[in-house]
């Protein structure tokens, strides 16, 4: 993976050291120089949510109803350190359900990364679903080493409700009739979790986009014409438009992976 933006210099990661090589390509970014583009903000005084996504060239978000399809190596390392650098990973039930969610994974040199970084061995997932639509059996609330957070209105189904508590999760209210982005955010800001990874859906991504949520949105574009049919990273509420600044862009084997903070 190799840097394009910011224009890489003799002090930044991703340059060569020999001033006169001109345009040979710089070399392989390595982890460490990762987690320095991509790190949260030191000293969080606030929860500060994180939106990792893939698009096609077209705009599309899935291929056959999943995001796999358009995703790559390049993709899959900084999807994977989003998730190593979080207090907790935010998504909501669709996703969950249709790319097949378990709790997060781990590996020895990924819990030393989290180590390093002040962060627990793994962190939790955190289901958004207004009606407490995932089922008490499924990967995610089951197949996990810590417990998920399911994110429901207080007027989910009660048998629901106590029927993912059974299995383990943590049944939190963060609205009446609907899940408040907000007050979702504050519960899990109780919790301790302020660095929030969100991995979709795009109703999801819409709802913290309406309220003015989203601090950083990793982008990467997949060199793919998916053609009509699916859909953009947002869908649903209408929102207004708002300015985000580039802060990095890389490149490797014809994906871009942009990142973009408020700006």
């Amino acid at each position: 993976m190799h840097q394009l933006w910011p224009l890489p210099t003799a002090s930044d990661p991703g340059t060569t050291s020999d001033p006169g090589a001109g345009s040979a390509a710089p070399p392989e970014l390595s982890d460490e120089d990762l987690e320095a583009l991509y790190g949260y903000p030191a000293d969080l005084g606030r929860p500060w949510v994180q939106a990792n996504f893939v698009t096609s060239a077209d705009g599309a978000v899935s291929v056959d109803e999943r995001s796999d399809g358009l995703s790559s190596t390049a993709d899959k390392r900084v999807f994977l350190l989003g998730r190593d650098l979080a207090d907790v990973v935010l998504v909501g039930a669709g996703t969950a359900l249709a790319e097949n969610y378990g709790g997060a994974r781990t590996t020895e040199t990924r819990r030393a990364r989290r180590h390093r970084h002040g962060l627990s061995d793994v962190p939790p997932i955190a289901v958004v679903t207004r009606r407490c639509s995932i089922p008490p059996d499924a990967p995610v609330i089951t197949d996990t080493a810590v417990p998920t957070l399911v994110v429901t209105a207080a007027d989910a189904p009660a048998d629901r409700r106590a029927a993912l508590a059974d299995a383990g999760a943590e049944v939190l209210l963060a609205g009446e009739d609907t899940v408040d982005p907000a007050t979702a955010i504050r519960l899990l800001d109780e919790r301790g979790l302020r660095r929030i990874d969100c991995e979709g859906g795009p109703h999801l991504l819409a709802s913290l986009v309406a309220a003015d949520l989203v601090d950083q949105l990793c982008l990467t574009y997949a060199p793919l014409l998916a053609g009509p049919g699916p859909g953009r990273i947002v869908a649903g509420l209408p929102s207004t438009p708002r300015d985000m600044t580039l802060r990095s862009l890389l490149h490797e084997d014809g994906f871009l992976l942009a990142r973009y903070r408020r700006a």
